[in-house]
């Protein structure tokens, strides 16, 4: 891969990242009782443990956003990143299947759940995969050219 394009990738991919993480938390941490209402609407967890994660998760959130925008141990906060966007994507779907309708309580808490609530954030897997596996493009790509001419 081009190195420019690369890097050019890398800091769209982290940006991207660290707004939807640092966004999402904050409008959470601005409404902690409507997420609250929200996470209890998902029909998963016990009620009272709904206000302690509306409370605390945001901020897991918009740490996480902030780690990943200043680039440190960026595959391990862009792994981290993927495994939060697989879990909200299994928690979505799970209350879709149930025909459970409820809030999202992703960036709001006007947006229903439904299958393009599931692609969007889908969607924001793709950054965080590619930066999981970026430091290791270049070596694996080599190994790769180095088996296809023998010398």
């Amino acid at each position: 891969m081009n190195p420019t394009l690369r890097l050019i990738l890398h800091w769209l991919c982290r940006l991207a990242l660290a707004v939807v993480f640092i966004w999402s938390g904050w409008v959470k941490v601005q409404a902690p009782l409507q997420f609250a209402v929200a996470i209890t609407g998902y029909k998963i967890i016990p009620d009272r443990f709904a206000f302690p994660i509306a409370t605390y998760f945001p901020w897991l959130e918009i740490a996480l956003g902030l780690v990943i925008l200043s680039g440190f141990k960026i595959r391990w906060s862009s792994i981290a990143s993927a495994a939060l966007m697989l879990f909200f994507i299994v928690l979505l779907s799970v209350t879709l299947f149930r025909g459970i309708e409820t809030n999202c309580g992703c960036f709001g808490f006007g947006d229903r759940i439904t299958w393009k609530t599931i692609a969007r954030d889908g969607s924001f897997l793709i950054p965080a995969l590619f930066l999981a596996i970026e430091s290791r493009l270049p070596r694996r790509l080599k190994e790769f050219r180095i088996m296809d001419n023998p010398a």
